[in-house]
């Protein structure tokens, strides 16, 4: 049997703090006139602290019997008798603590290299401290980037500044960011900024490195064009320039083009001018901002979404260019049907989905990862075999939700047959995305009162060109699906 006395020998050695004999160390803290010095054992401290350790093997004795004598001038007496008692007893109450003064004794055990207790406050003022480091943002973000080793710290100030940058950007100065801050930042994707706001942001932080040089770009020599390139050539690369409009391209992005590579100026504007000219594999997809309330879907990403917004709205539909936009999100997307949640039949696809217009099916294809799907600006129906006639549909593919390079467009061309409508049938855009149940096709039937088939789920599902522009797969072949989204498109303002 293997017992612990462990409360006993804590209160042991604390006793022997408090013990004034057979101490062989000084330690004054503090700064006048709030000075104290502290007594203390050389091999308690020797394997408690990797600072102490290294101070003591680089310290001679001094010549009043005491073995060494140390100061540390920028821990107060107050915060060093709690580490103390850490480091003697193994114990630390911050019940009666400030926020304030968790984040000295947090400094003070990252300068003593205490890691378990480095460890233990960080966690402890994020768990339980999120409101008031919110609230003094600017010390906790200062404090954190003092060092190396508070990188949960630093983590948590990234993230709450990607997540939150207007809350910052009120309460930081972003000009007294660190650099290694700032590249963390702008390499995020989830960096809750429009992407002209982080370029402006980087002129502005790159102008305050170089108080010589004025804001406009036009008075720039040389000698200054260098001095910014220099500044902010580890930084430039995270910034996502095809995200931006035409627009801002133009009006704050053009007048420094000195500070762009040559190739990265002329891909830029051949993307703005030449809309069939073919995106390189380096470019940056546009950051993922939480936009509440556009989508809830287990098959797309806002991307996705944003890219089928345009095509919606015939924005610049022809460009290659288009994925790598800015988030384009001017509807939301009410969720009517979801296979795996509701069921894979036609009889739940027209209960839930009929007479809406304006519906975009999402299909996610079984064991590919392929997403196929259709535009429907007109309503679906449960008729016994109809066609259903719009201008406006289409029907798209993409290889998989984080492959937006090459997604397929298919505008309708045979306006007559741009939709089928059937009792056995799902979203169906001709036979170019077909999705319904074949009676040929053995397996469990059931039929109502007017013989028709109920409750079986769909087993014939292909998409074969006929009615629309393009091809959305490579093939003609039958295959499955792993879920289908069925959504009705609302102005974000309804």
């Amino acid at each position: 049997m293997f017992k612990q006395f462990l409360s006993s020998l804590s209160q042991n050695f604390i006793n022997i703090l408090k013990d004034e004999k057979y101490y062989d160390v000084t330690i004054e803290v503090g700064e006048d006139p709030n000075v104290k010095t502290f007594r203390a054992h050389m091999t308690i401290l020797y394997h408690r602290s990797a600072f102490l350790r290294q101070t003591f093997d680089f310290n001679e004795n001094n010549n009043n019997g005491v073995s060494a004598h140390i100061k540390l001038s920028n821990i107060s007496p107050e915060i060093f008798q709690i580490i103390l008692n850490y480091i003697y007893g193994g114990v630390i109450s911050l019940n009666k603590q400030e926020p304030s003064e968790i984040l000295k004794i947090l400094a003070a055990a990252d300068q003593l290299l205490l890691q378990e207790l480095i460890d233990y406050l960080q966690s402890y003022l994020i768990k339980n401290k999120s409101e008031w480091m919110e609230q003094y943002f600017e010390l906790v973000y200062q404090t954190s980037f003092q060092s190396n080793s508070l990188l949960e710290l630093q983590q948590y100030c990234s993230n709450f500044m990607a997540k939150f940058p207007e809350k910052v950007f009120r309460s930081l100065d972003f000009i007294s960011l660190h650099e290694k801050s700032l590249i963390s930042l702008i390499k995020r994707d989830d960096l809750q900024m429009r992407e002209i706001e982080v370029w402006e942001r980087l002129l502005e932080w790159g102008l305050e490195k170089n108080h010589t040089i004025l804001s406009d770009p036009t008075t720039w020599s040389d000698d200054d064009v260098k001095l910014m390139e220099d500044t902010l050539k580890h930084y430039l690369p995270f910034v996502r320039f095809f995200s931006l409009s035409s627009k801002d391209f133009f009006q704050k992005v053009r007048p420094y083009k000195k500070l762009l590579k040559r190739q990265l100026y002329k891909e830029l504007l051949e993307s703005y001018l030449n809309p069939n000219s073919e995106p390189n594999d380096n470019i940056l997809l546009p950051r993922y901002r939480n936009i509440k309330g556009v989508i809830d879907s287990k098959i797309v990403n806002l991307n996705i979404v944003s890219l089928v917004s345009r095509w919606i709205d015939k924005i610049d539909i022809k460009s290659k260019y288009n994925y790598t936009r800015e988030l384009y999100l001017p509807y939301r997307f009410e969720l009517l049907l979801r296979g795996s949640r509701d069921g894979f039949t036609p009889e739940k696809f027209h209960e839930s989905c009929d007479d809406k217009p304006f519906t975009v099916t999402f299909i996610k294809v079984k064991d590919t990862g392929e997403i196929l799907g259709g535009y429907n600006p007109s309503i679906w129906k449960d008729f016994y075999d109809e066609y259903g006639v719009t201008k406006d549909s289409f029907i798209f593919s993409f290889e998989n939700k984080d492959n937006l390079k090459d997604p397929i467009l298919s505008y309708v061309e045979d306006y007559d047959r741009a939709l089928y409508y059937g009792s056995k049938y799902g979203p169906t855009f001709d036979y170019d995305l077909e999705i319904y149940v074949d009676d040929e096709i053995d397996g469990h039937k059931e039929y109502d009162s007017d013989n028709i088939i109920r409750n079986t789920e769909y087993n014939f599902i292909r998409c074969k060109q006929r009615s629309y522009e393009k091809k959305i797969r490579d093939t003609d072949d039958k295959f499955f699906i792993e879920d289908y989204e069925v959504f009705r498109i609302l102005k974000r303002d309804q």
